[in-house]
């Protein structure tokens, strides 16, 4: 099994939150405070340094007022056919 906590995919999955979050005009601490923890939570997620399960996206998708498809349809293209889990 590969390592995938730094893949490109991962890497864009970051992006594509701190993007969508700036986008719907909130800090870190506002999510933070939406989401229920900490904003040095959302400071993990949104560097990498924390991995977040599909459940945890739909969370964060929601606190945003983000689409879920629409965040995807970017991770989406920047994850390799040939990547391994």
């Amino acid at each position: 099994m590969s390592n995938t906590i730094h893949s490109k995919g991962q890497e864009v999955l970051c992006q594509v939150l701190v993007e969508a979050r700036k986008a719907a005009g909130l800090s870190q601490a506002e999510l933070a405070k939406k989401l229920n923890c900490q904003q040095s939570m959302v400071a993990r997620i949104e560097s990498g340094q924390r991995r977040i399960d599909v459940v945890e996206l739909i969370v964060i998708a929601r606190a945003i007022g983000a689409e879920l498809h629409d965040l995807l349809a970017n991770v989406e293209a920047a994850v390799p056919i040939s990547h391994h889990l």
